[in-house]
């Protein structure tokens, strides 16, 4: 007998019907003789309801009472849930985040989890009960409750295989998978049967959004297949794991896009050393993430520092770095929100030529600027303008012939 972890996201149980047709899917794996743990996500945007039900309250809530607010989207999903199983005559029990003994870290709104005691789960399993555990949080030593941030509820889950050496954590979302490109844009793509773990947090990373990649990372560490698929459809999904065959290695897997971007450029800054971590520190300790950083070389001792943040970063990004450029002695600062980067995925790049001037030729000539570059051994990422994305999947999609 397994034990099977599967996690539902905020569309499967959107409804009271979705949740009725959830529990049914459930009751399916209960009978087929497996022991199964449920993670459960809020229904629908109960958690932006709730934020911003918080936000006309004060325009400053305390990190501490966020997390308390947005954790009941999920207890009321475990609850409703487990609710339904018991209407349909199925042993369950729904348990909150520190009762599943998800201990975190004390860092409101993106706390890590430290270890989970098993032992509750472990119990109710024995007893033949069905665990419903409500995603995304946890709780710290002191009892008080964290949230693991946005999406974390697949950290969840993947934290809670591993915890239980489950079989395999099944990802049931509105997608019946992994695909070559998002077919909203590109209606052609086709679906991924399989995917290695590195491929896919690169994919994850750069703007596939059906996995968090903290998910992808302790999926690989501890070594948990993951299977993405439908919970409105009996597809097989895609099954992310690290044994992918050798047949799908030569060849570009996806191509991810992401409009969440914008640029900051310092111009005019000395070329010596010390100028680039003045500000990135800075920005570190402001909790500001940058993504892409290019510098261009010295002309006349003088350089450019442009760098990419999220666009609900760029005004805290400028706060912090007009002050610091100004006493370097910068000539100007500017920035963009109009940006978006699309990404080409897949082991096949790695120690392969040609993949870089392909792309880069694509784009060009389907007129598409490129502003910046960043690569790593799997992937080749393009920053353009934000108008110009979604072209630039479909031409990239073309190009490369990506194939399930």
């Amino acid at each position: 007998m397994a034990i099977i972890v599967q996690k539902y996201g905020g569309s499967s149980v959107a409804t009271a019907e979705k949740i009725k047709n959830v529990a049914r899917r459930i009751a399916k794996t209960f009978d087929s003789g497996d022991q199964v743990v449920v993670v459960v996500s809020a229904m629908g945007d109960t958690t932006d309801d709730l934020i911003k039900l918080a936000t006309q309250i004060t325009q400053q809530p305390h990190p501490r009472e966020m997390d308390v607010l947005v954790s009941t989207g999920e207890l009321v999903s475990s609850a409703l849930l487990t609710m339904a199983l018991h209407d349909m005559g199925y042993p369950a029990i729904s348990l909150s985040g520190a009762q599943a003994g998800i201990k975190t870290t004390q860092d409101y709104r993106k706390a890590r989890i430290v270890k989970i005691d098993t032992k509750r789960i472990l119990t109710e399993l024995e007893e033949k009960q069905i665990v419903i555990v409500a995603g995304f949080q946890g709780s710290t030593d002191d009892m008080d409750v964290t949230t693991l941030g946005r999406g974390a509820s697949d950290i969840s889950a993947v934290a809670l295989a591993a915890a239980l050496q489950a079989k395999e954590c099944a990802r049931y979302t509105d997608t019946d998978g992994i695909y070559s490109a998002d077919p909203r844009v590109v209606p052609e793509a086709k679906r991924l049967a399989e995917i290695g773990y590195e491929e896919m947090l690169e994919l994850a990373t750069y703007g596939n959004k059906v996995m968090q990649p903290r998910a992808i990372e302790l999926a690989e560490l501890y070594h948990i297949p993951i299977r993405v698929a439908s919970s409105f459809n009996d597809n097989p999904g895609t099954l992310i794991h690290g044994g992918v065959s050798m047949e799908v290695r030569n060849k570009v897997r996806s191509v991810a896009y992401d409009m969440d971007v914008a640029k900051i450029s310092v111009l005019g800054i000395p070329d010596k050393p010390g100028i680039a971590a003045s500000i990135f520190v800075a920005l570190a300790k402001a909790g500001i993430s940058v993504d892409t950083i290019v510098q261009n070389s010295s002309v006349n001792k003088l350089a450019n520092l442009t760098f990419t943040v999220t666009k609900d970063q760029i005004n805290d990004a400028l706060k912090v770095t007009k002050p610091i450029a100004k006493k370097l002695g910068a000539s100007d600062i500017v920035s963009d929100t109009e940006l978006g980067k699309v990404s080409i995925v897949g082991t096949g790049m790695q120690n392969t030529p040609g993949f870089a001037a392909k792309m880069f030729d694509t784009l060009s000539s389907n007129g598409i600027n490129i502003e910046m570059i960043s690569t790593s051994e799997i992937r080749i990422t393009c920053i353009v303008k934000e108008s110009k994305v979604k072209d630039a999947v479909r031409a990239l999609h073309k190009a490369f012939e990506t194939e399930e």
